[in-house]
């Protein structure tokens, strides 16, 4: 783990790892164009982040003497601290309607697609077949949705793509595949989302 003593107070530092919600913050802090300090970690959980994270869990951000673990608290903190590269709308109706679209996505969607996503030893073969055959149907019943605006029910790259992007691009991990001809919509979106700069650099799985 780095030792945050031999960083600048001021900086923000990731301690992530492969998994969906390290995606997002990567993909989130990339999006936001701020510096960060990378602490990639695998299995093993060092000590020290049970001072930071009493759950043991990653993503968390640190920064000066705050650390951040829950996705959501981490994207209001950024968003709240670094007023530029804003991805919620300008008004106050406008970013409640995009807030409550997110939760949507991560108790509709997400809640999901992280049933899929857990170890294979650990999980319930028929849970994860009824959670693949609901995340399957309900992306291919709401893919026409993505064919309205070039983002998530907007014009503008946002906070619900940031929480999209590393679902999608996980389908073939959850064994998921999607009917390309009735899904057009939605494959023509991640197509746009994957290639975007900040999806290319960081923020995309190594």
């Amino acid at each position: 783990m780095i030792d945050a003593n031999d960083i600048p107070s001021s900086q923000l530092i990731l301690y992530a790892d492969d998994g969906y919600d390290s995606h997002v913050v990567r993909l989130l802090l990339e999006e936001k164009k701020l510096a960060y300090y990378l602490s990639r970690l695998h299995s093993e959980r060092p000590e020290d982040l049970t001072e930071l994270n009493p759950y043991h869990t990653l993503p968390v951000l640190q920064q000066r003497e705050i650390a951040l673990y829950e996705v959501n608290v981490i994207f209001e903190y950024l968003e709240e601290r670094y007023h530029t590269n804003k991805l919620l709308p300008e008004t106050p109706q406008e970013r409640a309607q995009f807030r409550q679209l997110a939760w949507r996505i991560q108790r509709d969607w997400l809640s999901l697609g992280k049933r899929l996503l857990i170890h294979p030893d650990s999980f319930n073969k028929a849970q994860a077949a009824l959670a693949k055959k609901q995340l399957s149907d309900s992306l291919i019943t709401l893919s026409p949705l993505f064919a309205h605006k070039p983002y998530f029910m907007a014009d503008e790259f946002g906070w619900c793509d940031i929480l999209l992007a590393p679902l999608l691009w996980r389908l073939d991990e959850m064994g998921i595949e999607l009917p390309r001809a009735i899904s057009r919509p939605l494959f023509e979106y991640q197509t746009r989302v994957f290639e975007r700069s900040s999806f290319q650099k960081k923020a995309c799985v190594d």
